[in-house]
């Protein structure tokens, strides 16, 4: 009878006799292993000033993209002496470097052998110049056409005072650029006539590296192929080319840069590539990191052919190799022009006595892997006396190995390859030499 009225009054002790009062809710166990189920879980509502602020933006990228769209169909020339232009953009950037410092990401993936560094600066021109900006370009032909200005070291172009004086200000606010909004004025500028004028005001070699990326990224999207090949030219490769002998390195956005600018491959070829080998002084350091970016992007076949014609048709200094190898390697279906070049390049060196680099040697046996089928026989004789006088006790025997086992260019495959996976590949690629479609620039994974 004891322990059945002690079981009632503790029973009577856990009961809550207001099982559904909200002053005394039912108590939970902290200790519970299964999670809430979907519908137990409490939803927040969205708050009104969030919702206002997701449709304002909303309207705001519509807006910017109707603007935009007037502004291909009706593109205007600024009239610069007539209208003030306010110093700030009044809508945000949407690609900009939001999150990086200008101290924070610099390029060094790369080391560079001060050995091979070395033995490559005997191939550089001892005689080439310092390299021209778009400052020297601007005040030389202002001298030219104002003979009282010919003793100022940076004279100022015949323009509207209130513009000079706007570009100016303009100049100093992009020399402190990181993130953010750009002035307004400054993307009006690929519209202008005289757009050469107004970035010289600016003094492109005092802006900070994020507003060169910017600058490169407004100007490769609305400049036309001479204007952007100026503008990578006379801005972009001198100032590349200055960080990396100031910092032995390259800052973060110059290389985003440069990825950038190739989304206009012929102006990146006239502007950057054909210019830095053309100057006989590119050092090993400038090669490799040049060489990187044309190694992760994907280039049209029409305009690497043409990069590589032309680079095997210029004066050697050493690095050409270097950049040679890098197009060899993305394995394009060539020109048999193309490919006739390459040998005359390599034949430039039969009765060269200076000690060729390791990696000429390389590019050569990177050539010969790649395109052994299609070179004609008098070629792989010429190559073969070549390797007599110019040898590798490594590279040379792979060299004479792919040339003497590799049919000639016209020959026909053996009937016991017709049907590998080589010769498949191989001739898709001489159905398809000369008609290689465009693809679009994408970065390779």
């Amino acid at each position: 009878m004891r322990e059945k009225m002690g079981k009632k009054r503790s029973r009577e002790r856990t009961l809550n006799p207001h099982p559904f009062l909200a002053e005394h809710p039912t108590a939970v166990s902290k200790n519970r292993t299964k999670p809430p189920k979907r519908h137990q879980q409490q939803e927040q509502m969205i708050s009104t000033s969030l919702s206002d602020k997701i449709l304002k933006e909303a309207f705001k990228q519509q807006k910017e993209i109707v603007d935009e769209e007037n502004e291909e169909q009706n593109p205007a020339i600024l009239n610069l002496s007539a209208v003030q232009l306010p110093l700030h953009d009044e809508e945000e950037d949407i690609d900009d470097f939001a999150g990086f410092s200008e101290t924070q990401s610099q390029f060094n993936d790369y080391e560079i052998n001060e050995e091979d560094e070395n033995l490559l600066e005997a191939f550089l021109s001892k005689d080439a110049g310092p390299q021209r900006t778009l400052g020297d370009v601007v005040a030389a032909r202002i001298k030219e056409q104002d003979a009282t200005v010919s003793s100022e070291v940076r004279p100022m172009p015949k323009l509207d005072n209130n513009v000079i004086e706007h570009y100016k200000t303009m100049g100093k606010l992009l020399s402190t650029y990181t993130t953010g909004k750009l002035p307004k004025g400054f993307k009006h500028i690929p519209a202008m006539a005289c757009w050469e004028e107004i970035l010289y005001l600016t003094e492109p070699e005092k802006w900070s590296p994020c507003a060169v990326y910017q600058a490169t990224r407004i100007f490769a999207s609305n400049m036309n192929r001479k204007k952007a090949e100026k503008f990578y030219k006379f801005v972009l490769l001198p100032r590349v080319r200055e960080d990396i002998r100031k910092h032995k390195r390259l800052h973060f956005e110059l290389y985003q840069t440069l990825k950038k600018a190739l989304y206009k491959p012929a102006a990146f070829n006239k502007g950057i590539l054909f210019p830095l080998f053309k100057s006989g002084n590119c050092n090993l350091r400038e090669a490799v990191i040049l060489g990187s970016v044309i190694q992760k992007m994907s280039i049209p076949p029409a305009h690497s052919s043409v990069a590589l014609l032309r680079l095997a048709e210029m004066d050697y200094c050493g690095t050409t190799s270097y950049i040679i190898k890098i197009f060899i390697d993305k394995k394009y279906a060539l020109p048999y022009r193309v490919l006739d070049a390459l040998v005359g390049h390599f034949m430039r060196f039969l009765e060269d006595s200076r000690v060729m680099p390791v990696i000429w040697h390389q590019t050569l046996l990177a050539f010969i892997q790649r395109y052994k089928h299609e070179l004609r026989k008098e070629d792989k004789e010429n190559l073969n006396t070549l390797m007599q006088q110019q040898r590798h006790y490594l590279v040379t025997p792979e060299i004479l190995r792919e040339l003497n086992n590799s049919r000639n260019r016209g020959e026909k495959e053996d009937e016991n390859m017709l049907c590998s996976p080589v010769s498949v590949i191989n001739k898709t690629i001489e159905e398809d030499r000369f008609d290689i479609p465009e693809v679009p620039m994408e970065e390779d994974d």
